[in-house]
């Protein structure tokens, strides 16, 4: 980096937002994913939407790449900086800047924890629909440039169906301001969603306006056992249905302390369903006389209605306890495809066998998102190294493929599924990736090697 370039992003940042060598966080060097730790020319740590647009301008004159960053939560290598990059982080421009009662919105910027809008919007009345496990690390800015998904996508859709408006700052500085609060807003094609779910290759987004919903009032939480996933077919009235197969549920509840198997027998398949609603008395009633039906018509074999919320904590803990069982399966890929909802069972049944055909070693688990069609995979490698994950990869990629499914149904491509990208998007959809990031972009500065 050029000493012109260093004095001029000092004076805009200042000393204590423009960290160099030793003064670079490590916490900086990467995401959360496995890729390899990448130390950044700089750390650039804006407070403002104009300090953002100052030091991207600024970068683009002098040709310099960017990596930004926001929670560091990812698990594709999105935010890991690039080799030879600035990272920008987006740690100082937090805070909630409005919520809307009667317009239902909240508008924050881009650094703001998911978790502090949540609490924010509960103190109102209201619901921020997105949730996920990392919500006390995962900011704005990141989860609308990934899209993220979560539990309640069943019920809400992924992020981007919450955006009703954003701020965000191209590659050479221009700010892009449009912080909509309406529903309907017809008026030439909607720009927002060209950054919702981009993983910041068209720009940095700054601000959000997000669309809120009303605060459930009752929430219903059961276990369900049932033989196979044909009979998982549970209906409507849900805002989570999760399903675990029994290799995922035995090892979570034989190798994690505190989970334990609440069901007395063994079971095809184990459900985690969830419902919300406006009245305790009535909704609570009817979660429970629907889950008498499904019970009586034989599609159960057993089940168990949360009482307290220390049961809803149990019942979760269960479900949430994939990084806890990461040692039992020692080096191994995780995945995260999406189906058609209704190849869920199949698409598990051919990746288990192609693996067991395949790779006579590797050891797999299955659990997700039933409803909406995203199922996470945890693959143990069937040798340590690079050649071990690729043969993973190539068996259960491949299987998606044969699905019509996608390499990514919530986290992202970033750097380490960019190779397999072709496996879900035609080469015309990623021609045009391309064409967008040139015009946008046309020097490549932003998020250099992630996603095309």
């Amino acid at each position: 980096m050029s000493e012109q370039a260093f004095s001029e992003l000092r004076a805009v940042l200042g000393p204590a937002s423009f960290l160099v060598g030793a003064d670079i966080p490590a916490r900086n060097q990467a995401d959360s994913s496995v890729q390899p730790s990448q130390k950044p020319l700089a750390v650039l740590r804006p407070a403002s939407t104009e300090e953002v647009s100052e030091a991207l301008a600024i970068a683009s004159r002098h040709h310099l790449t960017i990596t930004t960053q926001g929670g560091l939560t990812g698990l594709c290598g999105g935010a890991t900086p690039a080799p030879g990059s600035l990272a920008l982080s987006l740690e100082r421009l937090t805070g909630i800047e409005e919520i809307d009662s009667r317009a239902m919105t909240l508008t924050a910027r881009a650094g703001t924890p998911l978790e502090t809008m949540q609490r924010a919007a509960e103190a109102e009345g209201l619901l921020f629909p997105v949730d996920f496990g990392a919500r006390g690390t995962a900011t704005a800015g990141g989860i609308v440039s990934t899209n993220a998904g979560g539990n309640r996508v069943l019920r809400y859709g992924m992020t981007r169906a919450s955006v009703l408006g954003l701020e965000a700052v191209l590659a050479d500085g221009t700010v892009i301001g449009s912080l909509n609060k309406m529903l309907k807003n017809n008026a030439g094609p909607d720009l927002k969603q060209l950054f919702a779910g981009s993983e910041g290759l068209f720009g940095v987004v700054t601000r959000v306006v997000f669309a809120l919903q009303p605060l459930p009032r009752w929430t219903g939480l059961a276990l369900v056992a049932v033989r196979d996933f044909e009979a998982a077919d549970l209906g409507p009235m849900l805002s989570a249905f999760e399903v675990m197969w029994p290799d995922y549920w035995t090892m979570v509840t034989e190798n994690v302390p505190g989970r334990r198997d609440p069901f007395a027998g063994k079971h095809g398949l184990y459900l985690l369903i969830e419902g919300h609603g406006r009245d305790a008395t009535r909704d609570g009633a009817a979660f429970e006389a629907f889950l008498e039906g499904i019970f009586e018509a034989g599609l159960v074999e057993d089940a168990m209605l949360a009482q307290s919320l220390a049961d809803m904590e149990a019942f979760w803990s269960i479900r949430d306890a994939s990084a806890e069982i990461e040692p039992v399966l020692g080096e191994h890929e995780s995945f995260d495809v999406g189906l058609p909802p209704g190849e869920v069972g199949r698409f598990v049944e051919a990746c288990r066998s192609a693996l067991a055909q395949e790779l006579l070693t590797s050891r797999a688990v299955f659990f997700g998102h039933a409803a909406d069609g995203n199922i996470h995979v945890m693959a143990s490698v069937p040798e340590p190294g690079p050649a071990g994950h690729h043969a993973v990869e190539s068996v259960v990629y491949g299987v998606t493929r044969s699905f019509s499914g996608s390499v990514s149904a919530e986290h992202g491509i970033g750097a380490l599924k960019r190779g397999w990208l072709g496996h879900s998007r035609s080469k015309a959809e990623i021609a045009l990736m391309q064409r967008l990031k040139a015009a946008l972009d046309p020097h490549g500065l932003l998020n250099p090697g992630k996603v095309i």
